[in-house]
């Protein structure tokens, strides 16, 4: 049965035992899936370099409890291997509570949890925070711990010391190293395609894990679970495949690898697009996808993409369907300020301007206020929003795509939708949502008005 890699608190090391265990089984040669919890897109993006297979988030909170264990199954029963990373602290959830946290998704899986903890300044204290941790929960079983940030032989000693005296196992323990050092932005981890020294970095990592961690322990909790098929009852339409283009590239990239498949599956033909290259939309394009990423790190090179931007107003203009999230949803707007304050203009498909405030960040319920491109009106969809670039203006509230409210976020009007249109700061994974992939097809291949 594979394990949940967990700590304490965000910054312990979890990805970085993950990055160095699915660096060292691509090096022995054995295939690894790996999986996150929570609604992350820039750590899966370095699991998915290190593992070679794309990585799939875990969030029974988006996608909901049957459909988590059914993506588990079938994609973790694929490979050799399989490993999990947790999200946050082992009980960190929606809110206060351990609702969609790491120990939600070991229970549901019935994972046996490795604890990360950042030990660089504990001695006797952490047998006090692990017994902690091992107690919290009784249903959960706590298979060892990873000690990361040790500072020497005498310091291992010590704690190995005092976790002996929970019988606690020790099933690694990391030096301090310039490689475990990940560079991180605003919104977390650089990601992968950032990283011009990856390759050099897999190879240090599988170097520590052969090294630093107990292997011979380690490697009966990466153990593949059996497979069951996560097939859909829908038929899948005929007729001609209808082309739809996703907009891809160093500013649009958080994306979940359900999207392209769940529409691939209804039919349609996706396409990547690069705004960034000022690439005009593909012939017979028939939709535009605009996901998430960083368009204000890169808002001058967009705002000189004008076959990019024309090509969008006119894709509104003309009713293609549009559906943009987060960063997707600036680009529709009327400018962007990028870090230093300069504004740029953008598309001007919808009336705000951008520019750097307060964080917003956690699930939000959202109940739809009336009929859209992939919403009808009274359907709640669960999503999750994360973002630090707030809007001057937004929908009135007789005309807002939904009510968004979630804990500590009071009830509020956001977003605008339409026939065409979905734009929206919230991320939704459509494992959670099939209706939102069926529509947009069923949208991409309706005749458009003359």
């Amino acid at each position: 049965m594979p394990c949940l890699i967990a700590a304490p608190a965000s910054g312990s090391g979890k990805t970085l035992v993950t990055l160095a265990l699915s660096a060292l089984a691509r090096r022995r040669q054995c295939s690894i899936q790996t999986f996150k919890v929570g609604p992350d897109y820039l750590d899966p993006q370095l699991l998915s370099a290190a593992s070679g297979r794309p990585c799939r988030n875990l969030d029974p909170l988006l996608c909901g409890e049957s459909w988590v264990k059914r993506s588990f199954s079938l994609h973790g029963g694929a490979s050799e291997l399989c490993l999990v990373e947790g999200v946050m602290g082992l009980f960190d959830g929606k809110g206060p509570s351990s609702e969609g946290s790491s120990a939600h998704v070991a229970q549901l899986l019935n994972l046996p949890v490795v604890l990360v903890v950042e030990a660089s300044r504990q001695a006797g204290s952490l047998a006090a925070l692990v017994r902690g941790f091992r107690d919290h929960q009784s249903d959960l079983s706590l298979a060892g711990v990873v000690l990361n940030g040790v500072g020497s032989e005498r310091h291992e000693a010590l704690l190995r010391e005092a976790l002996a005296s929970l019988a606690m196992p020790v099933l690694g323990a990391l030096p301090r190293h310039p490689c475990l050092e990940l560079p991180s932005r605003h919104l977390g981890l650089l990601p992968a395609h950032e990283l011009s020294d990856l390759n050099a970095r897999l190879d240090a990592w599988a170097d520590l894990a052969e090294r630093h961690l107990a292997i011979e322990a380690l490697w009966p909790l990466l153990e593949a679970p059996a497979p069951t098929s996560l097939a859909s009852s829908a038929a899948r339409p005929s007729g001609e495949a209808a082309l739809v283009a996703l907009a891809s590239d160093a500013a649009f990239h958080f994306r979940y690898p359900e999207a392209t498949e769940l529409l691939e599956e209804q039919g349609l033909e996706v396409v990547p697009w690069s705004p960034l290259a000022d690439e005009d939309l593909p012939q017979h394009c028939r939709g535009v996808i605009l996901p998430g990423g960083y368009p204000e790190l890169h808002a001058e090179q967009l705002a000189c993409s004008q076959r990019s931007l024309g090509a969008l107003r006119m894709a509104a203009r003309d009713g293609l369907p549009l559906y943009a999230e987060c960063g997707g949803l600036l680009l529709l707007g009327r400018s962007l300020l990028d870090q230093q304050g300069e504004a740029h203009a953008m598309a001007g498909v919808l009336p705000f301007n951008a520019r750097r405030g307060s964080l917003s960040l956690g699930y939000r319920d959202a109940e739809v206020s009336r009929n859209t491109l992939v919403l009808k009106a009274g359907e709640v969809v669960c999503g999750h929003e994360f973002h630090r670039w707030q809007l001057d203006s937004s929908a009135a509230e007789a005309e807002s795509l939904w009510q968004l409210e979630g804990w500590g976020s009071p009830r509020r009007p956001e977003g605008w939708g339409g026939a065409s249109l979905h734009a929206s700061w919230l991320h939704l994974h459509w494992g959670g949502c099939p209706q939102i992939p069926q529509r947009l097809a069923a949208a991409a291949r309706r005749p458009l008005s003359p």
